[in-house]
């Protein structure tokens, strides 16, 4: 965190889903919450992570390759051959929907909604 936002404003996104909330995990934010700020979405709160975007449309490019990639190797070419075709300007445009998914969330108080 110290190195992405080395003036101290970034903050980190706890979404509460279950792999996150491991006994691990919470140590580990423990042992370092001098370190960082979070904040908490209430359980099950929709991921309000543009990954999740991004993951989806490597799926969807990478699914209608002909042949699909039947190795890790074929797969990771694929992976990086989709991603340099994602249209310029594309993260952007995530990043900045994420005031609009904000406002939906607390319209919605944390109930799951489409953006």
């Amino acid at each position: 965190m110290s190195i992405v936002h080395s003036y101290g404003l970034g903050q980190f996104e706890h979404d509460n889903s279950t792999p996150h909330a491991s006994r691990v995990a919470i140590k580990w934010l423990q042992e370092h919450s001098s370190d960082l700020r979070y904040f908490n979405w209430s359980p099950k709160s929709p991921d309000m992570n543009i990954i999740e975007d991004i993951w989806d449309a490597l799926l969807h490019v990478v699914e209608k390759r002909s042949p699909p990639p039947r190795t890790s190797m074929y797969l990771l070419t694929a992976l990086q051959d989709s991603w340099c075709e994602f249209p310029p300007g594309y993260l952007q445009i995530l990043v900045e929907s994420m005031p609009h998914r904000f406002a939906s969330l607390l319209r919605a108080h944390g109930v799951p909604i489409r953006y």
